[in-house]
This record gives C-alpha cells, structure tokens and sequence, in this order.
C-alpha cells in the first residue's frame, strides 16, 4: 500500500504510454537466473517453460510481494524476471495492461476507485473483490487471483499507552477528544492524505470532527511514524495499516467504527492470456495470498523498514519458514 499513491486516473493512451515508460526506467529490472528449490507451492504444479515478468510498485511491501512472487514461480520451474519498484500505482498498472509485466500485486479498493473509476465505495471485502475482480476481467482481460486477508486500507494510529491514557480506542473516542480537548488530538498527516476525500476532510466529515490548525502538522509520510511514537509534534497521525512499524513501535490502530476507510486487499494480477497459458500460476498465489494476515505483513515490512533487511532476503525466508519453498 500505500494508498496514498494509488487513485490518480490515467487519462489516455498518450498517458499510458509514458507511464510505462517512466516505469521500464525507473524500475528495479533484473532476471535472477538462481535456482529455487521446490517446497509445497511445487507439488502437483509445473510452470516448465514458462517466461514471466513480475513487478510491483515502489514501496516496503510491494517490494515484498515481488520477490515472494518472483521466488515462489521459480521454485515450479518458471523463468523470472523481475522489475520491482516501479513508480506509482497508473505507472505499474500500464506496465501490466501493456504486457511489459505479467503479474502484481494489486489492492481492491485501488483498483475499485483509480482504475475502474467508480465514486461509490463498496465496504464489504469480499463484495468490493468480487465486483472488482468480474469488471476488470470483462473490461481490461485482468484477471484476479485470490486477495489475502491483509488489509492495508488507511488507518489513524496512536502509542499505545497515550491511547490508555486518553481513553481512547476507536475513531469515534478521537472524534470527541479533538472536539473537546484538542490540544491532545493533534494529528499528524501527509501532505496527500490532507487533500483527499478518502483521507482527512472525508473522515472528519464522517465522524464531525476538524482538527485546528495549530494542532495539524505535515509531515513526510515515513516520519509520521516515529513523530506519533514521540509524541512529537502529534499524539495521532495517518498510517498504512499493515506498515511494519506500526507493530515495531508499539503504536495501535483506532478501530474504524463507521468503516470510513476503504478496503485494500492485495491480490495478484495477471493478464487473462498469461493465465490461461499458465493456469497452475493460480495455485501458487492463492496459497500464498490466504497466509498474508495484516500481522504477517506488519512483521515482514518491519524487518525492512525497521531492522534494515533487504525485501529479497525477507521474502525468502518468509518462502522458506511456511514450507513454500525449499531450503
């Protein structure tokens, strides 16, 4: 996730076209020719003679998941390249409607709202996947494989002993706080989350709150983090759900009473010819997708982004622990 990224549409062909661009040069490309040693993802499948490209966008768990992919497909036999870190949700979705990947990772609500251009959002999880993944095959020849039950939606995150100590546990209590006690609601944000309807303005419309500007400060996106920890400059901020240092920092999520935010479930993505060609592809991921929990997530993008791990690395062991691969 990050949803911050995500909900720009991209307006033509021309737009396309440069997006894909922008992502064949700014991309991690590599084509990893190393062995994989089959686990339980290999039994009873074979991807022997395959040639697929994976990709993702640029941030901690999409760099994750690439690799997870990547090894994963190679431990049945495929060839595997791999371009991780592509610029932004419309730059990674080209690159895959135009064939320069075969597979990603997507998020539901992402594709609901930025690629299929729908305004109504659907809360139900399983409702939004499947609306989601019917239109984008009839419509685009995408198919979705099956989505995990991480959610990495938007989420407004406070230290654990600050929320005992103000009483608070949902977006609801923090509503209340800000309109009677200010001072100890400031809120940290990102410079998008402010702006959109699905961040800041929409959920202080939703849950009637607005949060003074003497007690609202910008922040880059990965500093709001550890600024919350401190209680400094804010006692609550934005957050991505399954960020690793949410679980690191002994940071909580407020529960999300009025279910405001959308649902993002990732799932794979994959061009309905490559599919059909390699229909075990299928197998492999969706075995995948259903062990992806928001902790697993939390846990893996931690060792990235707060033990300093390399997302290769993680993804592998994280392959290897659950018996996928072997080794």
């Amino acid at each position: 996730m990050n949803p911050l990224v995500r909900r720009r549409p991209v307006r033509g062909l021309a737009a396309a076209a440069g997006l894909v661009a922008l992502a064949l040069t700014t991309g991690c490309l590599s084509d990893d020719a190393t062995e994989v040693e089959g686990g339980s993802l290999a039994e009873g499948v074979s991807l022997e003679g395959a040639s697929l490209t994976v990709g993702s966008k640029e941030f901690t768990e999409q760099l994750i998941l690439c690799h997870i992919t990547s090894l994963a497909l190679r431990s049945a036999g495929a060839e595997v390249a791999e371009q991780c870190g592509l610029q932004g949700s419309n730059a990674t979705r080209a690159a895959l409607t135009s064939g320069n990947i075969d597979v990603y990772w997507e998020y539901t609500g992402t594709a609901w709202v930025n690629f299929l251009q729908h305004t109504d959002p659907i809360n139900d999880a399983a409702q939004l996947y499947q609306a989601t993944a019917e239109e984008d095959l009839a419509k685009n020849q995408i198919r979705w494989l099956d989505p995990a039950p991480a959610n990495n939606t938007y989420a407004v995150i406070v230290k654990r002993t600050t929320a005992e100590e103000l009483g608070v546990e949902t977006l609801s209590d923090y509503a209340n706080l800000v309109n009677t006690d200010p001072a100890n609601g400031s809120f940290c944000t990102g410079n998008e989350f402010a702006s959109r309807n699905d961040g800041l303005p929409g959920l202080q419309e939703a849950y009637g709150f607005e949060i003074p500007r003497a007690h609202l400060a910008t922040l880059a996106d990965g500093a709001i983090y550890n600024a919350v920890a401190n209680n400094n400059p804010c006692n609550f901020g934005m957050a991505a759900a399954t960020d690793g240092r949410i679980r690191a920092l002994d940071l909580i999520t407020l529960d999300d009473d009025k279910q405001f935010f959308p649902v993002y479930n990732p799932a794979p993505t994959i061009r309905n010819e490559v599919y059909e060609a390699h229909p075990d592809i299928a197998q492999i991921l969706n075995t995948i997708a259903a062990a992806l929990t928001d902790e697993a997530l939390q846990e893996l993008n931690g060792r990235v982004d707060i033990d300093g791990e390399e997302p290769v690395d993680v993804a592998e062991d994280w392959l290897k622990s659950q018996g996928f691969i072997g080794g």
